[in-house]
């Protein structure tokens, strides 16, 4: 097995909710002079929802949508921060930049979410349970984010169980672009970043490069630090490189290449004794990711049956090393993660407002330690209608069917109509659908012995569920303010969990997750912008009878966005994370009730000339000392600043 490359060394509370309130009231009320007579509303595209480009105000799923502008305004630097808004996610991170990250999304395990970047699936085939390390990404080239939530699998099949994490990078356009950025501030932050771009209807190419850089992060809250010891922070340090590229092969042939590579070092206090305790030492994780997609588009009508042939590649190295009792590193223990996938695309316009989808995909994912090496194949096709009646049905219909070559077939489904009410616009929304998650290699096939006297089980059968939601989205006010509401259930049948004998894994556990995703947003003026975000969770093991880790009942999110004056921007964002059940730091307490918390970020920029920003951003205002996850410390206030600048274009 390789070796995994090192990183490169190379150079809440009530009253913080009323503040934050305070100063949006303050915001709107200095704004409101400048609203204009009338708003301009235009529709947003998801194209996760049905794989194909779709106006939002014909897609009954739930998909939030996360732009560049949004990232860049608000100064989101990691995917973790990006996404920590969202409705539906409960992001929980390790200790800061780097650390350790799960997503849950509405209320179902981290395993059940699917990550596409590009279209290349960047679950990780390693791990113990194939989740995808968020922590990972940085966000200096993404374009767009779209979180599409509930069961996912008649279109994406195995591990869209609770839903789907779509991520699309930048492609270039327009003149030949040069951007870079520089950042610093606390925590030891170092970022810098810097990017080439252009292209046209023939040709357009985008080559970008980021470095994220944060040595001295405090992550183990000072009640765990044993007396006399001196804990170190967390130090994380991360390059990422990405390209992507397309070429017109004359008016029906087109291909596209997208490539991105992460090589990063993350260093956290290292626990020992049990129950364990932070020690003096640190140990050291390594992690390399590639992910490469080339495809083949042809369109020889125009657009109305088009064609898409591709491959996709990937690669994920991950190196642990603990200090041994002499102080130093030890052997490394390594995973390998890879997958190839092949498959082709068609979309048929039936008639104007009718496309027919179908597909056939093979993939192949690999397991490599240093005891075992193993690997496992999947057959599917899937078959989707589309339609638009009169402008005011809508439905999405989608059905496939998975072979896999460890436990054979398996069916999925999924339909979504949707509704718009002619005299007053009110859109009604409902779906159904059906999801599975495969079992893991490392499930199936890695045995830990004889230490632990603990098996895989070749025989295990996918999880699956069953999931419905219902909701309704309401124009007000000339459309300058939307507001809505959904209503979800998930039902979880055969879970992976230990046997009874603690010896290995069995089809055996049962979990029921539902809630409430409502939201209202305003636009008081093209300058001014508020949106407030909330969601109930109730996530239940079924077969103990008790409410599942990590899932917290409450959450709710506030941002503002306002642009005073061309060249300003400014943007405040208040997250609240309501109580939840959890395991301490080592769980040697199994269950224990963890706190919520409320957490305020401020974020400004201002264009000083057409090629030069100046901007800068304050995190966890009120420096609240919240553990996200038990035993780990979010990070503490946080000052940032640096300068952008942007040739040619």
């Amino acid at each position: 097995m390789s070796r995994l490359p090192q990183a490169a060394r190379r150079h809440a509370s009530i009253s913080s909710i009323s503040s934050l309130a305070l100063a949006m009231a303050l915001i709107a009320g200095a704004a409101q002079a400048q609203a204009p007579a009338e708003a301009i509303a235009l529709d947003q595209i998801v194209v996760s929802a049905t794989g194909t480009p779709t106006p939002a105000r014909e897609v009954a799923s739930s998909v939030t949508v996360v732009t560049a502008g949004e990232i860049e305004q608000r100064q989101r630097r990691t995917l973790p921060d990006a996404l920590a808004t969202v409705p539906g996610l409960n992001v929980v991170q390790t200790g800061g930049p780097g650390g350790q990250t799960s997503v849950f999304m509405r209320g179902t395990n981290s395993n059940h979410v699917k990550v596409l970047i590009d279209g290349i699936e960047a679950n990780d085939p390693s791990t113990p349970n194939r989740s995808f390390d968020f922590g990972s990404m940085l966000t200096d080239d993404i374009a767009r984010i779209e979180v599409l939530r509930g069961p996912q699998s008649g279109l994406y099949g195995a591990n869209a169980l609770g839903g789907v994490i779509a991520i699309t990078t930048k492609r270039g356009e327009g003149p030949p672009r040069m951007t870079a950025r520089v950042e610093a501030g606390s925590h030891g932050t170092f970022n810098q970043t810097a990017g080439f771009s252009g292209g046209d209807d023939r040709f357009d190419y985008a080559f970008n490069v980021s470095h994220m850089r944060s040595d001295s992060t405090d992550s183990v809250p000072s009640g765990l630090v044993p007396p006399g010891v001196r804990v170190r922070p967390n130090a994380y340090d991360a390059y990422s490189y990405s390209a992507r590229l397309g070429v017109a092969l004359g008016d029906t042939v087109r291909l596209n290449w997208v490539g991105r590579y992460t090589d990063g070092q993350f260093r956290s206090p290292y626990d020992a004794g049990f129950p364990s305790r932070p020690t003096g030492l640190r140990a050291l994780n390594n992690y390399a990711q590639g992910f490469t997609r080339g495809e083949v588009v042809w369109d020889p009508l125009a657009g109305r049956a088009v064609s898409r042939f591709g491959v996709s590649y990937s690669r994920q190295d991950r190196s642990n090393r603990s200090p041994t009792v002499f102080g130093n590193l030890g052997m490394p223990t390594e995973n390998l993660g890879e997958r190839i996938k092949l498959d082709w695309r068609g979309d048929l316009e039936l008639a104007k407002g009718h496309v027919l989808t179908g597909g056939l995909q093979y993939e192949r994912e690999r397991i490599e330690t240093t005891t075992l090496t193993a690997s496992n194949g999947n057959k599917a096709a899937f078959l989707e209608y589309q339609g638009n009646l009169a402008d005011r049905f809508f439905v999405a219909a989608n059905i496939r069917h998975d072979h896999d070559d460890s436990y054979g077939g398996h069916t999925t489904y999924r339909i979504a109509p949707a509704y718009i009410v002619p005299e007053t616009q009110t859109k009604l929304k409902a779906s159904y659908g059906t999801g599975f998650k495969a079992p893991t290699l490392s499930e199936l096939f890695v045995d830990y012995r004889p230490g632990f006297n603990f098996y895989g089980n070749p025989n295990l059968k996918p999880e699956e569920s069953r999931g419905w939601d219902v909701g309704f989205e309401q124009p007000l006010l000339d459309k300058r303010l939307q507001v809505g509401a959904t209503w979800f259930r998930n039902d979880i049948d055969n879970l992976i969990v230990t046997n009874a004998a603690g010896t290995s894994y069995a089809n055996v556990g049962k979990a029921r997750t539902q809630g409430v995703e409502a939201f209202a947003a305003l636009d008081i003026s093209p300058e001014l912008k508020l949106r407030a975000d909330y969601t109930f969770t109730l996530a239940k093991d079924e077969t103990a009878r008790q409410e599942l880790l990590r899932r917290p009942r409450h959450k709710a999110s506030g941002t503002v966005s306002w642009t005073p004056i061309d060249r300003l921007s400014l943007s405040a964002t208040v997250i609240y994370v309501g109580p939840w059940v959890d395991g301490n730091r080592d769980f040697s307490v199994r269950r224990l009730r963890a706190k919520g918390a409320t957490l305020v970020n401020l974020a400004a920029e201002y264009k000083a000339t057409d090629r030069l920003t100046v901007f800068g951003r304050v995190d966890n205002l009120f420096d609240k000392s919240w553990q996200n996850p038990v035993g780990f410390l979010v990070p503490g206030l946080g000052a940032y600043a640096g300068l952008k600048v942007a040739l040619g274009g």
